[in-house]
C-alpha cells in the first residue's frame, strides 16, 4: 500500500492558503480601484437608530437613479475612524459638539456637509413617577463622552437636581458640579446604552430614538424633556475635509432627506412627531 506523502499535503495546503491570499489581495486592489475612479453608489455610516428615516430617503433616491447604501455602527467611535480613513464617503450620527470634541481629540480631518434632525432629550425613569420621588443616593446613568455628559448635567440642572459651577457651560463635567443635595450617583456609560441602562438605575437620561430602538421604555414618558429647541444638538452628515462630492450625489441625497413628506412621516414614527425638529430651518 502506498502510503500519502504529508509533506505533499502541506505543501498543496500552503497552495490553497496562498490562492486564497492572492484572491482576497486582487479583490481589495479592484475595490479601491473603483473606489478611487469613482463609484456610482453613496456609502453612509449611520447610527441604527437613525436607519429607519434614512432608508426611506434611500428608496427614493434610488427612484430617482441615484444609489445609496448605508453601513450601520453599534458604538459613536468607528463612525468616524472609518470615515477618516476613507472607507465610506459620510456618517450621520453625531451633532457639531461632538464632531468638535472628536477633531479636538484626534486631529481627524473631517467637517458638516449638511443638517439633519434634532430632537430633545430626557429624563427617564421605570421606578418613580415624578423627579420630587427621587431618594437621596439614587442612580442617575448619564453618557460617558464629553459632549453628551455636558448635555446631560444641563437637564439635569434644569431639574433642580444639581446646580453647575457655570450655568452656561454646554460641556460641564462631573468635577463641574457644584452642588448635588440629593447626593445622586451617577453611572457613566456609552451615549447609546443610556436606554438599556434605564432598567439599572433610578434615573436615566434618554434620547427619545435610542429608547425606541431598545424598547425599554416609552420615548414619551419621560419626566422631564429639555426645554430648548436647540438646533446645535441636531445631527450631521458628515465628510472628510477633502470630500468630493462627484455629480451632487450627497447633496442630492440630503435634499430629499430634508424635504420628503415620507421622511417626515419616518421621522414622526421614530423619535414621536413632538419630539424632533428640522435642524436645518
Amino acid at each position: 500500500m502506498t502510503q500519502a506523502n504529508p509533506f505533499k499535503k502541506v505543501k498543496t495546503k500552503f497552495v490553497l492558503i496562498g490562492l486564497l491570499l492572492v484572491t482576497a489581495i486582487v479583490g481589495l486592489a479592484i475595490w479601491n480601484q473603483q473606489k478611487k475612479s469613482g463609484s456610482d453608489e453613496l456609502v453612509i455610516g449611520i447610527s441604527p437608530s437613525f436607519s429607519k428615516p434614512l432608508q426611506v430617503a434611500v428608496d427614493e433616491a434610488k427612484q430617482q437613479g441615484l444609489n445609496v447604501k448605508l453601513i450601520e455602527f453599534s458604538d459613536w467611535n468607528t463612525p468616524n475612524i472609518t470615515l477618516n480613513h476613507g472607507d465610506i464617503d459620510a456618517n450621520f450620527f453625531q451633532h457639531q459638539p461632538f464632531l468638535d470634541n472628536v477633531i479636538k481629540e484626534t486631529g481627524f480631518k473631517l467637517k458638516g456637509f449638511a443638517v439633519g434632525a434634532a430632537s430633545h432629550v430626557g429624563l427617564y425613569s421605570k421606578k418613580y413617577n415624578s423627579l420630587t420621588e427621587l431618594p437621596v443616593n439614587s442612580k442617575v446613568a448619564i453618557p460617558n463622552d464629553p459632549v453628551n455628559q455636558g448635555r446631560a448635567l444641563l437637564l439635569l440642572q434644569q431639574a433642580q437636581l444639581i446646580t453647575l459651577k457655570n450655568p452656561q457651560n454646554h460641556l460641564s463635567s462631573l468635577k463641574d458640579i457644584a452642588s448635588n443635595p440629593k447626593k445622586l450617583q451617577f453611572v457613566e456609560v456609552e451615549g447609546p446604552q443610556t436606554a438599556r441602562a434605564i432598567d439599572d438605575v433610578d434615573l436615566a437620561f434618554g434620547y427619545p430614538h435610542y429608547l425606541r430602538l431598545a424598547k425599554t421604555a416609552d420615548p414619551e414618558s419621560a419626566l422631564l424633556f429639555d426645554s430648548n429647541t436647540n438646533k446645535r444638538y441636531a445631527i450631521l452628515f458628515v465628510v472628510r475635509e477633502d470630500y468630493q462630492d462627484q455629480d451632487n450625489k450627497l447633496k442630492k441625497f440630503v435634499e430629499i432627506y430634508q424635504n420628503s413628506a415620507k421622511v417626515k412621516q419616518a421621522l414622526d414614527q421614530d423619535f414621536g412627531a413632538k419630539l424632533w425638529f428640522p435642524g436645518w430651518k
